[in-house]
């Protein structure tokens, strides 16, 4: 039996419910009721139950796993070629569940395991019951094969793009550890604020439009300059590209780092720090009027110079500096104010302490504080105060292309794109996917986790991407959705199970409702009609 619709001409269509037969070897159709007159929720029933969807119900029905956060994702992951590059053997499945846990859960591998008796890994994942020591194992697997799998995953992006790419970017973040027996782990520059804790540095490498292209761990107290070299050796041994221009942050490629570049035929937008352009202030090279011009550019020992100054980042840091020097005299009223009233006050440790404070904040390159006998002073040097301001806002660029293939426009706008890897970072590290704190020992195992978030990053991008297109970005609406509200609508897609009079339970999934339809509609998926999961026993 079937719902057919028979289009009325100017009238609504007639909804009919017919059959199919055979009579002298031709199939007839017959009509078993005129269902026009049914309410639209009665012939959608209808529609359901001659589809089979009702089979074996016997009227109660209870909730199971959860069915759509993974279904999608797995999904997701697919279309990104991350699946295909896993291959199909026990630790491949293992390793997806960590990447697609690892977007919708986060946490350690012990709480992936309880999470993951919550959801559809059998029948999404093929992947029977598993604990902790399993997903350790996987990571020891993941870790010996990270470079092929960052090679299929190139060669996919090239062909997707149609070229190589001609520009990739390159950054680096840290992430602290708990404890302090992990192989990888030493004391460095902690860009987490997180004192007395150990930490790795992490290396991105991107293409132009902030795709991951590979990733690096690297000891903790590791130099960021140092680690060039490595992002080299992937770029030319690992993909095979000819010819590349490598953007770095301010001091990430200096002197060694370009030589290297050079050597391989490759070259560099980077930015100068502040001492470096304060030097070429003085030797002549530049003038302080050129940062009065939007963009201009100057030819120094066979390199161009851009120089540019951020009007808006100017006018921050001259508030800042204000604000903190009104800050400064509110101090310092409040503590000569105590120790007037407190003649056991000790003056000299106000002193010492706003001192510091002026220092943190960046204030004692033109602020002296001193003491008049019990009453502290401070002087602001107008002369050293406008140096300090010299630069607000200012960077200076430096490139080996040549301008023929790039302008000082197009130099500024590839350099200003490392914001795409700093928000790779940021979704790595806090707003998503929480890769930090980590809790792991061994260095190969570091290194797969680290590359488990990269690859969670690549299926995350491609989610927001399609969330975007369909329901545009939270800067157009605040209210949109976003991946987080996507997985809550998604998690809200369970199993459902009703138990027949033989005591077999059967396994039925819901249909989604117009929010989950419209986010699996952007993604690309169409949902399933039945569940994958066989009939048990109860």
């Amino acid at each position: 039996m079937y719902i057919a619709r028979i289009p009325n001409r100017k009238s609504r269509p007639a909804i009919l419910l017919r059959e199919s037969y055979r009579e002298g070897g031709k199939v007839c159709t017959r009509t078993i009721a005129n269902l026009t007159n049914w309410a639209p929720e009665r012939i959608v029933a209808m529609e359901r139950l001659v589809k089979g969807e009702f089979d074996d119900w016997s009227g109660e029905m209870t909730s199971g796993e959860i069915f759509g956060v993974l279904f999608a994702l797995k999904q997701l992951a697919d279309q990104v070629g991350i699946t295909r590059v896993l291959g199909s053997a026990a630790e491949s499945r293992l390793n997806l569940f960590l990447i697609l846990a690892r977007i919708a859960h986060g946490g350690s591998r012990l709480s992936a395991v309880r999470w993951a008796k919550q959801h559809t890994v059998a029948d999404v994942l093929a992947l029977e019951e598993f604990d902790e020591d399993d997903l350790y194992a996987a990571l020891d697997w993941l870790a010996s094969q990270q470079e092929r799998i960052e090679r299929e995953l190139y060669r996919a992006y090239v062909k997707e793009q149609g070229q190589p790419p001609v520009l990739v970017l390159y950054d680096v973040t840290s992430s602290y550890f708990e404890g302090e027996c992990n192989e990888l782990g030493q004391y460095g520059y902690n860009r987490d604020g997180k004192r007395g804790k150990q930490q790795i540095v992490i290396g991105l490498l991107t293409a132009e439009d902030g795709e991951p292209l590979a990733v690096r761990v690297f000891e903790g107290n590791t130099a960021d300059p140092t680690t060039v070299a490595s992002q080299i050796t992937i770029l030319k041994e690992q993909f095979g590209i000819a010819e590349v221009v490598m953007v770095g942050d301010r001091g990430m490629i200096k002197a060694k780092g370009k030589a290297a570049l050079s050597a391989q035929g490759f070259r560099y937008i980077t930015a100068l720090t502040d001492a470096q352009v304060r030097t070429f202030l003085k030797e002549g090279v530049l003038q302080t009027d050129l940062f009065d011009v939007p963009l201009c550019e100057v030819e120094h020992d066979d390199k161009r110079l851009i120089v540019r100054r951020n009007e808006i980042v100017r006018v921050r840091e001259e508030r800042r500096r204000e604000d903190k020097l009104a800050q400064l005299q509110a101090k310092i009223a409040d503590r000569n104010a105590f120790v007037k009233n407190s003649r056991r006050a000790s003056a000299a440790t106000g002193l010492a302490a706003l001192q510091r404070w002026a220092k943190r904040h960046k204030l004692a390159a033109f602020v002296t504080l001193a003491l008049n006998e019990r009453v502290i002073v401070c002087t602001i040097d107008q002369e050293a105060k406008a140096q300090d301001a010299l630069l607000d806002g200012c960077y200076l660029l430096e490139t080996d292309v040549p301008q023929g293939l790039m302008d000082a426009k197009a130099v500024d706008a590839r350099y200003r794109d490392l914001q795409k890897v700093e928000r790779n970072f940021r979704t790595v590290k806090t707003t998503f996917l929480e890769i930090r704190p980590i809790f792991l020992r061994k260095a190969e195992r570091t290194k797969a986790h680290v590359f488990v978030a990269m690859l969670a990053l690549k299926i995350t991008r491609r989610f927001e991407a399609a969330l975007h297109r369909t329901f545009g970005s939270t800067v157009d609406d605040p209210a949109t959705i976003t991946p987080d509200d996507a997985l809550v609508a998604l998690g809200r897609l369970t199993y459902l199970y009703s138990t027949d009079r033989n005591g077999q339970r059967h396994t039925h999934l819901p249909r989604p409702d117009d929010q989950q339809a419209k986010i699996l509609d952007a993604i690309g998926l169409s949902f399933p009609l039945k569940a994958k999961a066989e009939k048990r026993a109860v």
